[in-house]
């Protein structure tokens, strides 16, 4: 008889947000990136711009709602992934099949994604609002703040705009996360070259951070533009027009800075997770 430890189904969200503690100032120049109509300004220049105008705080602008988001988004996708998967393991006797992570990996990020909406269209207008004009600033002054506002200033629509491409990326990112690391990390084990320590989970994080940054920046770029518009947008298909037209790489604008701040952010939370799993997680007898 052997004992492992499990993660609980609260894990993915705590280590999520205490990820976002230390990559928020690189998201935060992510979303000014992308909300750029034209490109005049790169990941350095926009974070300089940006500590000079407003100060060093300035860089974790809607810290609060990027929390939020966390616990509700990363809460909700690690929950359904983990808890189904290990449930699904303990029946089936083994691991499951790749195939059913990447599907498994889907439902609940696009699940999370869709939950976690209005905490990502607060998160997106907080740090996006150091950079407009004061008389044009929507001055949420935390994330209940913005999310109570725009319930009562634009209605409760709102606050899921966006919601089919947040939940459609949610889903690109839990497969590139999820489901990559997940897998990844079997293989490096089953080769036998590493045991499960902590280089094992860095090498297998950085390997799912850098999947889930290609498949997902695309829809990323056009999530953030509905987010942040108020009527320049009619939908969906109009804003993938309307950036289709600033050419190809407008869909991949700030992929740098999404790599830089999407890869430490999967490694820090796989970190985490693996750490409250180790000391914290729920014992099983295999």
């Amino acid at each position: 008889m052997q004992e492992n430890r499990i993660s609980r189904w609260y894990f993915g969200g705590v280590s999520s947000s205490m990820a976002a503690c230390l990559t928020h100032p690189l998201d935060l120049i992510k979303v000014h990136l992308q909300t750029q109509q034209e490109v005049r300004v790169r990941m350095i220049g926009m974070a300089v711009n940006v500590v000079r105008r407003e100060g060093y705080l300035a860089l974790y602008s809607g810290l609060s709602a990027s929390l939020c988001r966390q616990m509700t988004y990363s809460l909700s996708r690690f929950a359904i992934y983990e808890t189904v998967r290990d449930e699904m393991n303990r029946k089936n006797k083994g691991l499951v099949p790749f195939y059913q992570k990447v599907l498994l990996g889907a439902f609940g990020g696009f699940t999370g994604g869709f939950i976690g909406t209005p905490a990502d269209l607060v998160n997106v207008r907080m740090q996006n609002d150091v950079k407009l004009p004061v008389h044009l600033r929507r001055n949420y002054a935390h994330a209940l703040d913005g999310l109570l506002r725009v319930w009562n200033e634009e209605g409760m629509r709102k606050l899921f705009s966006g919601a089919s491409m947040a939940s459609t990326r949610g889903a690109l990112v839990s497969v590139g996360q999820l489901s990559c690391y997940d897998q990844s990390k079997q293989l490096v084990l089953a080769a036998g070259y590493l045991t499960d320590n902590i280089l094992t989970h860095f090498l297998a994080s950085v390997f799912a951070g850098g999947c889930a940054t290609i498949l997902c920046q695309p829809l990323d770029v056009v999530k953030t533009r509905l987010m942040n518009s108020k009527l320049e947008y009619r939908g969906v298909l109009h804003c993938l027009t309307e950036t289709a037209r600033l050419g190809p790489k407008a869909f991949y604008k700030g992929l740098v800075p999404a790599a830089i701040r999407l890869i430490p952010h999967t490694v820090f939370t796989f970190m985490f997770l693996e750490q409250l799993k180790q000391h914290f997680g729920a014992v099983v007898v295999t």
